[in-house]
């Protein structure tokens, strides 16, 4: 997959990286407080919100929905909710752009009211499976048509009319489609029960219950739990403060880790701890970094982190941490280059229906900067060969990834030679001061060599 208007970007060696990097608000967090406040009854604010295409492209698609939503100033919003199963027909379709988190929950948000959307996005978006979300939705009734058995993009999805209650189980560790059963379980008569074994980002979860929703999880005697959503319920517009994203936040410590005399410090960090996979990882790793300054805000843990260049070695990362650091496997892959010894990331899986097919798209940049990997199954094992055994000199298709981007720049920040990335455009739907903040760290980019 290419963009015509692609804009190459070019890391090289960088000197030691140092100052504050104050990262964006949490994506997951923004999407969840713009849709539920879409939602709500009455009005939301929210503050510190992720100002990116993604998070746009979402508030887009409420305003179609009939949601009033007015943005006041950097990261600060109002929203006007409809109140649950309020929701309209849309009079166009919806276009999410590259955001997979905001269309999959949008359709669980509409899926228990009786109206019809038409859901696409950009070439990336449209390439991505949407069975997994749709099909699990078919419970309470929806219905839908789209491209092939994949379900991809341009998908139309008619919402279920007196949609009942269901009990079902989460196979995949998603997420995503955790989410949208329960939002659809917000219009559906009676108890909902949906059952997961992967204990997934518990977000939308934390922010039901604070917007009013009758929800419990509880533990399930095996393995994983069983969360349970009352419907119809009233959810009450409220205040959303956002924390900074942990995974934008990947790419300045572990260029800081990697980077020699490096110190860098990155405030109010979200810590939930179904989030700070890598940062577990990294520290098991070797990595220096200090939590400062912990504390609550919104019902989710958040604490400043100091970072400092760090000798790594190569360590086993189970497939349970998985569902913690999904998004950071990318980078983790660049820190494994860099330390001594192998580093075996297990259970992939996931990573094969993101933005790209990340598993691939990791493997190949490595191959292209001169990195020995092997990929069994879906585990990917990086034989790191310490600070100095990163050749570089690659150039690393992104195939429109964000985060495919970011990790490889990272990567020729530290590298013997500089590493390119074929196109950087798609980096603002998730972070697009990331140029900038990592270039007052200390970071050289060149737009040409």
């Amino acid at each position: 997959m290419h963009n015509t208007d692609s804009a190459p970007l070019t890391a090289r060696r960088a000197g030691p990286l140092t100052g504050m990097a104050q990262v964006p608000g949490d994506k997951s967090i923004s999407q969840r407080a713009l849709i539920l406040g879409a939602l709500a009854e009455g009005e939301t604010r929210i503050t510190g919100l992720l100002e990116s295409g993604d998070v746009h492209s979402t508030a887009g698609a409420l305003r179609g929905f009939g949601a009033v939503l007015t943005q006041e100033g950097p990261g600060s919003w109002r929203v006007q909710g409809t109140g649950v199963g309020k929701w309209k027909s849309p009079e166009t379709e919806l276009d999410f752009g590259n955001s997979g988190t905001g269309s999959r929950l949008v359709m669980g948000a509409m899926a228990t009211t009786a109206i019809t959307a038409i859901f696409t996005g950009d070439a990336s978006l449209r390439s991505r499976p949407m069975t997994r979300v749709v099909a699990p939705l078919t419970a309470f009734g929806v219905t839908y048509e789209a491209q092939g058995e994949k379900a991809l993009m341009p998908l139309t999805l008619h919402g279920a009319k007196d949609a009942k209650a269901v009990t079902t189980h989460v196979a995949t560790a998603s997420a995503q489609v955790k989410s949208a059963l329960l939002l659809a379980a917000l219009n559906a008569q009676g108890v909902s029960r949906i059952s997961q074994d992967a204990l997934t980002r518990d977000h939308s979860e934390k922010m039901l219950a604070a917007f009013g929703a009758k929800i419990t999880v509880s533990s399930r005697e095996q393995v994983g739990e069983v969360i349970t959503v009352e419907g119809p319920v009233r959810l009450t517009g409220c205040s959303v403060e956002v924390p900074r994203d942990p995974s934008s936040a990947a790419f300045a410590i572990v260029a800081a880790l990697i980077v020699p005399g490096s110190q860098i410090e990155l405030p109010a960090i979200l810590l939930n701890p179904r989030r700070i996979g890598l940062i577990e990882t990294l520290l098991e790793m070797g990595a220096k970094i200090e939590v400062v300054n912990r504390r609550t805000s919104g019902g989710e843990e958040i604490g400043d982190l100091v970072v400092r260049h760090s000798e790594l070695k190569g360590v086993e990362v189970p497939p349970a941490r998985a569902p913690s650091m999904i998004d950071e496997y990318p980078i983790l892959a660049v820190a494994a280059a860099f330390a001594r010894g192998k580093t075996a990331m297990r259970g992939l899986e996931e990573l094969r229906v993101k933005e790209s097919d990340r598993l691939d798209a990791v493997a190949r940049g490595l191959k292209v900067n001169g990195v020995p990997y092997t990929i069994e199954g879906d585990d990917l094992i990086v034989d790191g060969h310490g600070p100095d055994g990163v050749m570089g000199g690659g150039t690393v298709a992104t195939h429109m990834d964000h985060r495919i981007a970011m990790s490889f720049l990272t990567m020729g920040m530290a590298s013997q030679n500089p590493v390119t990335v074929d196109d950087v455009t798609m980096i603002a739907t998730s972070f697009p001061e990331y140029q900038d903040l990592m270039r007052r760290l200390g970071a050289e980019f060149m737009e040409r060599l």
